[in-house]
């Protein structure tokens, strides 16, 4: 296992995923975007648009290299030395406020020095709670983790409780999901049994987003569940722009803006001070965005 590997394995997975999002959305097609980093490497952003489940969605490959920034080093505790950086991120926003909007992300990270890890992690943003889908989603989770080691599933649920929560409105994101960082080589696991779990939560997405693609696309709603949408697309934005260190550590390694900003939705409105009705299912989907809610 190597780097050119890793970054192979990273491009057949968009390939993958690209095409199950086509065949399930049946009309919406990924336009791909290549690009170059002056500083070393590049790479593969493909958008969807227009589709009829997906509105706007995003599947990016990249592979970037070259001296590591200072802000990087500085955010990171590390040494100067030379990086290399590869991996898949992926954002969908579907038109329906009853299909959940989904992320995901597998990364590889290595210094010519000989640090190096993965990282990643898939959450699912409902607009509205389903507590069954939820659950799936998160059994899903679980099953993959425990194929792995059976401590992963809990301390990297409870880092995504963490990390996807919007500190600034005391709720999370969504209903979580997994997230992992730094994971290297030690005493009780090697770099390529690090790498194989990365692999199966990268397989992961297709299967689950496809599935809840199919589940909820036909559901009715109206004028009020896209205004809710339409805020709670607010929340992803807040997120994003404040909080995630994805955004942060593309736009300060000089990664392409329109990459890094895919992940934003094609539209998102915020009302001053907006308050569920009491008893409505608005209110049921905020009570629901805690940490700590044990779906399993």
């Amino acid at each position: 296992m190597n780097k050119e590997e890793i970054q192979e394995w990273f491009k057949s997975l968009q390939d993958k995923i690209c095409m199950d999002l086509e065949k399930t959305d049946g009309k919406g097609q990924f336009q791909e975007d290549l690009w170059q980093r002056p500083e070393g490497g590049g790479g593969r952003t493909r958008v969807i648009t227009g589709g009829h489940i997906i509105e706007k969605g995003g599947v990016n490959f990249s592979a970037v290299e070259g001296p590591t920034p200072v802000k990087i080093l500085e955010a990171l505790g590390l040494e100067q030395a030379d990086f290399f950086a590869t991996g898949v991120s992926i954002v969908m926003h579907p038109h329906s406020p009853m299909v959940p909007i989904i992320h995901m992300n597998v990364r590889y990270f290595e210094m010519s020095n000989g640090t190096s890890w993965f990282g990643g992690g898939i959450d699912l943003t409902p607009h509205y709670v389903d507590e069954p889908d939820a659950k799936a989603f998160h059994a899903q989770l679980k099953a993959c983790c425990d194929r792995h080691n059976t401590s992963y599933y809990p301390v990297f649920k409870k880092w995504a409780d963490d990390y996807f929560y919007i500190k600034h409105r005391k709720e999370t994101r969504g209903v979580g999901g997994i997230f992992f960082d730094r994971l290297s080589a030690n005493e009780n696991f090697s770099l390529e049994d690090r790498w194989a779990f990365v692999q199966d939560v990268g397989s992961q997405f297709a299967p689950i987003y496809t599935e809840l693609m199919s589940k909820n696309k036909d559901l009715p709603f109206g004028e009020n569940e896209k205004q809710w949408q339409f805020l709670r697309r607010g929340r992803y934005a807040e997120f994003n722009l404040v909080w995630d260190k994805g955004t942060k550590f593309g736009l300060d390694t000089d990664g392409r803006t329109e990459s890094i900003l895919m992940s934003l939705p094609p539209q998102a409105n915020w009302a001053y001070n907006h308050v569920p009705a009491i008893g409505s299912k608005e209110q049921t989907t905020l009570n629901l965005l805690k940490k700590g809610v044990d779906w399993v």
